[in-house]
Parts: structure tokens; C-alpha cells; sequence
């Protein structure tokens, strides 16, 4: 028999929702049978599973711990995971802000929001072994909850990321980017002069063999609506810096989108002009995509900024 008790990354939760990622091992047949059979309880009391958890409840679990083990996923490599989380250095990752439910943080170019390949280590990685270090995270929440990055950013692009710490921080951020109540604000260097703000629309194609997108001007099968803002914020002789406002987040959507205009992304080797970056390459050492994810508004008032990097100081 062994004690669970409910913590705030599990709260508000269904029973059955978190008995089947604690012992994953064990049939949804097989759980709901021993929730019928009281050889799994909440509270000291006979549950159906649809019970929605409170933080400081507590799970019973009356199996012999042979059997326990045999439920649950490897112990074992599960904390060999949580230790080497917890060395992973920061990789010039920085939060810039954190409350008990999410943190938000600032991206360096060359750096993975999320893994792409088992062996990759990313941004989300490093962020747990940062939660895992400053005590936000214990191995007890690790077995049934993991905190992960909610948008992402290309690899070669900069600036904010947001991460759920708890179950709540997680369903709030979703919600949040998903119904556009979260506004994503970037600023871009892009060549060209660009002197008057604009609301772009189109239809973004996605070719899944070369990994590019393609603009349209018509709707077409396979192609999603996008919609992006921009405002000119400083222009110089053959550049200029847009801050702009991200309405829908598609695949590659703001560098094809300017691209498709004539005002490349500087430095965008996927999208942008090769004679340009080239340029900027020998004059600024610029070896990635000047795109910058800026600022986020939340629906309450919050504003997070992520300062500029320093290129565009330069530059600008």
C-alpha cells in the first residue's frame, strides 16, 4: 500500500487522468476495476475516476509494491532523467520572469525550443533542469506532470518563450496563445526601407519535404489563412526595424510573409536574399535570422519584454 498525495501540478485533473500517468503500465480496464473494488481510493473513499483532484488530497494505492512497480514506469531511469536534468547548464537561456504557475524566458539564436529528435537537448530541457535546481519541481511532480515549453520558436530566432511550471500555468498559456488573448509581438531587421505599417493577409503552403512554406495570394488546398501587422520602428540607409504583430502563428509565417513582399529578414538564410546576407555577414558578422520575439500582452495587463539583442543595436 503507498500514499499519494496531490500537489499543484496534479490539481484539477480527473482521477483517471492521473492513475494512468502514474502507473502507465497498468490497462484503463484494469484501474477502473480497482477504483470498483476500493483497491484504489481518494481520500479514504471509494472514487469512480471522474473525481476532479484537489491539492493536498491524497491517493491510495493498496498494491503490494512488487505490484506497484510492475504499474508504474521505470523508477530507476526516471530519476537518472531528473539528475541529469538537474545539471544541465543554462546555454545563455534567460528567465526574465516567473510566478508560481509559468516563467517566461529570453532565447538565444542556435538553440531548439523543443526536441525535434530523442537525443536533441532543447530550450525545454535546460528550463527543467533550471525549475529543478531552484525547487520548483520535485521528482514526486516529475512522475506524473512534466512542465514544457507552450510556443515555439524557430531555431535561429530569438526572444521569448513561455513555459507552464503547473497543470493550471499550462491550460492558461494554451488557452491563452491558442485563442490569441496572449498578442506576440517581434521585431525583425529587414532590408529594404519600409516607411508605413501594414496588415498583411494571404494563405500560407507548407512543402513537409523541404521544410519551406510558400505565400499565396488565393486560398488553396492544404493552405491556412495567416494574417501579420507591421510597423516601421527605426529605418537606415538600406534597412529597416518592424515591430510586428504576430496575429496568427504559422509555420516560418513572418520571414516568408516579408519575404514575399521584397523585405527579407536579414540574415534569413531559408527565405531571404543571398547577396544581402552575404553582406551582412562580411560588414556585422550576421549568421542567423534577426527576427526577435519582442513582447507578449497578456489579457490581465502583464507585458514581458525580452531586450533586443544586441545586433540590433548595432545595426540600428
Amino acid at each position: 500500500m503507498r500514499n499519494f498525495e496531490i500537489g499543484a501540478n496534479d490539481a484539477g485533473q480527473r482521477l483517471d487522468k492521473y492513475l494512468k500517468k502514474l502507473l502507465p503500465n497498468a490497462s484503463t480496464g484494469f484501474l477502473y476495476k480497482m477504483l470498483r473494488k476500493k483497491n484504489i481510493t481518494l481520500d479514504g473513499k471509494k472514487a469512480t475516476g471522474k473525481e476532479l483532484l484537489k491539492s493536498s488530497s491524497t491517493v491510495t494505492v493498496f498494491f503490494s509494491e512488487e505490484t506497484l512497480i510492475k504499474f508504474m514506469q521505470n523508477t530507476d531511469e526516471l530519476k537518472a532523467e531528473y539528475e541529469r536534468l538537474k545539471t544541465l547548464p543554462m546555454k545563455g537561456l534567460h528567465v526574465i520572469y516567473e510566478d508560481d504557475d509559468t516563467l517566461a524566458a529570453d532565447k538565444p539564436e542556435n538553440m531548439l525550443s523543443q526536441k525535434a529528435k530523442p537525443d536533441d537537448i532543447s530550450a525545454n530541457e535546460y528550463l527543467l533542469g533550471y525549475l529543478i535546481r531552484s525547487h520548483s519541481l520535485s521528482f514526486e511532480d516529475f512522475l506524473t506532470f512534466r512542465p514544457s515549453v507552450c510556443n515555439r520558436l524557430d531555431r535561429n530566432t530569438t526572444g521569448l518563450l513561455l513555459m507552464g511550471k503547473s497543470l493550471k500555468g499550462s491550460q492558461d498559456l494554451s488557452e491563452g496563445l491558442r485563442d490569441r488573448s496572449i498578442r506576440k509581438y517581434y521585431r525583425a531587421m529587414v532590408y529594404g526601407t519600409v516607411t508605413e505599417p501594414a496588415h498583411l493577409s494571404g494563405w500560407l503552403k507548407k512543402d513537409v519535404k523541404t521544410n519551406k512554406v510558400q505565400v499565396l495570394d488565393h486560398e488553396e488546398t492544404d493552405a491556412v489563412k495567416i494574417e501579420t501587422k507591421y510597423r516601421p520602428v527605426s529605418i537606415e540607409k538600406n534597412s529597416t526595424m518592424l515591430e510586428i504583430h504576430l496575429i496568427t502563428g504559422k509555420t516560418h509565417q513572418i520571414r516568408a510573409h516579408l519575404a514575399s513582399i521584397g523585405h527579407p529578414v536579414i540574415g534569413d538564410m531559408k527565405y531571404g536574399n543571398a547577396a544581402v546576407n552575404k553582406k551582412y555577414y562580411e560588414d556585422f558578422h550576421v549568421n542567423h535570422q534577426l527576427l526577435h520575439a519582442y513582447r507578449l500582452e497578456f489579457p490581465d495587463g502583464r507585458v514581458i519584454t525580452a531586450p533586443l539583442p544586441r545586433v540590433f543595436q548595432q545595426l540600428h
